[in-house]
């Protein structure tokens, strides 16, 4: 467990900036849709740039031990934890992640 918790708590910040990263572009896509006018694409950047705020909420606050297990699920589901990352956790914690996920 307390291998676990330090390989989390040194993680969170790779995996939210990796995370953004993709995110990030994605919004940039938007941005550059040619068929839709200025104001469209504005909206749907918001739009896409609230549900990614809200994910980035569930998964990361509060940074806590206790929130570990529910963030790691959570962050899996979402695309933020990838398989390779699960490397840095205990077997029994990676079996769980990838059997309720």
């Amino acid at each position: 467990m307390e291998r676990d918790w330090k390989a989390y708590s040194r993680m969170v910040p790779e995996l939210r900036e990796r995370y953004l990263k993709e995110k990030n572009a994605e919004i940039v896509q938007i941005l550059e849709v040619e068929d839709k006018s200025q104001t469209e694409r504005f909206w749907d950047a918001q739009d896409k740039i609230e549900q990614e705020r809200k994910i980035l909420e569930a998964c990361l606050d509060p940074h806590s031990r206790s929130m570990m297990h529910t963030h790691l699920f959570l962050m899996y589901r979402s695309g933020m934890l990838k398989d390779a990352d699960l490397e840095n956790f205990s077997e029994e914690l990676r079996e769980q992640i990838q059997k309720y996920s």
